[in-house]
């Protein structure tokens, strides 16, 4: 099959062909922006969305004579961090200056960690689909999680497209300069073959609850606090086993770095895209150039950024301003004390509590509802009515909006209590299903908690007997056909005379009731 091109005219290769010929090869690089009071080096605040360059000092815009001094709650973090990724701990580690220019990054170089990591040696288990409707554990291997410091943030203006190429202008707001930063970055991911865009997906995504159980960054991965950088590299394939020996020997292709990607689709997206594009470069006869990508959301592809450096560019040596780090052992074992439950074995343990399925359970970790669900239950709720409610709408609308089910709650303040609310507006018999979701609408639009939704909408089920009574008696007299049917035995029929008394009555009925009175009347 001839490799496709798309608008922006880079040809693409089929992914299941690609596939037949190339085994894919991965390294994932992601950014974890510590929610600390204050930046990395300095005592600036690190508020999101705070005025720009209203966050700054000498220290973090890098003018002369300004000394930095480490953030002792970030080590800690670090290590904490470290320690969930059954990392080996550094007992002496310290800071680099990776030099290079880019206009958000006032010192032209940044203080980061090189050859000697905070934190190396782990490993990630997570979870991807067996292919056969079961779910097997794939180990993702980290070379290394290291400290280093964000850069500012530019804002091109003018252009169509928000990047620099076409703007009239740029602007830059160092408050984000100094921010620390974890750099969490894996072993080449060899061995996934086809599946190699679900295991990036659901590597970043078991990451992100690690770290969020962990309560050491918000990882909204909308508002850049998480970040993935995605390296892909093909090699020829030359077995069906991508774990096997021969294939492991081939060496590595060149790869291509597709920077900062911002959400769980777009990782697994991005991912499939560069295995295709490689393929049909490939297949041309030319050379994959070492290059960082730009991932496009909107239009699905990845265009090209700047030649990749190699770590001798960027000259890194010892940064002379710090001293090393080297936290002692007796800390170390009393930060792993302050671990969380895995939160494989907490998922396991939940599901045994609320009696889901595997299927059900998988659904809920995959719509990341396990957090908004558990709250939801310990509001009142039960898990069957948590899991419907929050996996119905508004799942819907967040996957629409291409967000994460838990930054679309909070961005539109759904909250576990209010489904707690909702359901037990439908428990106390003032609701059912039916005009329980007409409140929920009512919530996602912000017209205010399920109660002060179902009052100004005046939705409540019907307590008038006998205007129930009534509207059974006319539904059976309208239906001659339907009630022989139940007269008759045919007890399963009763269910078209419910859908016409809730149509009577505006939804408004009860259902159980409206079944018990026709019943009542008919046999």
């Amino acid at each position: 099959m001839a490799a496709t091109t798309t608008h922006l005219s880079e040809p693409v290769l089929d992914f299941d062909e690609a596939l037949e010929r190339y085994d894919p090869v991965m390294g994932l690089e992601v950014h974890v922006e510590l929610h600390t009071q204050t930046k990395m080096f300095c005592g600036c605040p690190t508020t999101f969305g705070a005025e720009p360059n209203s966050q700054v000092c000498p220290v973090c815009l890098g003018l002369p004579g300004a000394l930095p001094v480490v953030n002792e709650k970030a080590v800690e973090s670090a290590v904490r961090i470290g320690l969930a990724l059954a990392c080996e701990i550094a007992p002496w580690c310290r800071f680099a200056r990776k030099n290079y220019f880019y206009p958000d990054m006032p010192k032209n170089f940044q203080t980061s960690q090189y050859d000697e990591p905070i934190a190396f040696g782990g490993h990630l288990d997570v979870e991807v689909d067996d292919g056969s409707g079961g779910t097997e554990i794939f180990r993702v291997e980290i070379e290394r999680a290291h400290m280093e410091e964000d850069t500012g943030k530019s804002l091109h203006v003018g252009g169509s497209t928000g990047r620099i190429h076409g703007a009239d202008h740029s602007l830059v707001d160092y408050n984000r300069a100094g921010i620390p930063l974890i750099e969490i970055v894996t072993k080449p991911i060899v061995g996934a073959g086809r599946r190699a865009p679900e295991v990036a997906k659901a590597y970043v995504a078991a990451l992100r609850e690690l770290l969020r159980a962990l309560d050491v960054s918000d990882v909204k991965m909308e508002q850049g606090s998480m970040r993935c950088d995605a390296n892909v590299s093909l090699r020829p394939k030359v077995g069906e086993d991508p774990r096997g020996a021969d294939q492991l020997a081939v060496p590595l292709g060149t790869r291509t770095e597709t920077k900062n990607v911002n959400s769980l689709r777009s990782v697994e997206r991005a991912v499939r895209y560069e295995i295709a594009r490689h393929a049909a470069v490939l297949d041309a006869g030319h050379p994959v150039l070492q290059e960082t990508r730009h991932w496009h959301e909107d239009t699905g592809v990845t265009t090209s950024g700047r030649v990749k450096s190699d770590a001798d560019d960027y000259r890194y040596f010892p940064e002379p301003d710090l001293v090393p780090v080297a936290p002692p052992r007796e800390t170390v074992d009393a930060l792993r004390k302050t671990l969380p439950e895995p939160p494989a074995e907490r998922r396991r343990r939940l599901q045994s509590d609320w009696g889901y399925s595997d299927l059900e359970m998988r659904d809920v970790v995959n719509a990341g509802a396990v957090e908004l669900i558990e709250a939801t239950v310990a509001a009142g709720a039960s898990p069957a009515a948590a899991r419907k409610w929050w996996l119905g709408e508004p799942s819907r609308r967040a996957n629409a909006e291409a967000m994460d089910l838990v930054s679309y709650a909070a961005r539109i303040g759904l909250t576990p209590a209010h489904v707690a609310e909702l359901d037990g507006l439908v428990t106390g018999g003032r609701l059912n299903d039916s005009l329980a979701r007409q409140v929920l609408d009512g919530v996602l639009a912000g017209e205010g908690t399920p109660t002060a939704v179902a009052d100004a909408r005046g939705l409540q089920l019907v307590e008038d007997d006998g205007a129930l009574e009534g509207a059974v008696d006319r539904v059976i007299a309208a239906n001659p056909d339907v009630a022989a049917k139940i007269r008759a035995g045919k007890v399963q029929a009763v269910g078209a005379l419910i859908g016409q008394v809730m149509k009577e009555l505006k939804g408004q009925a009860d259902a159980g009731k409206a079944r018990a009175l026709i019943l009542d009347r008919l046999q």
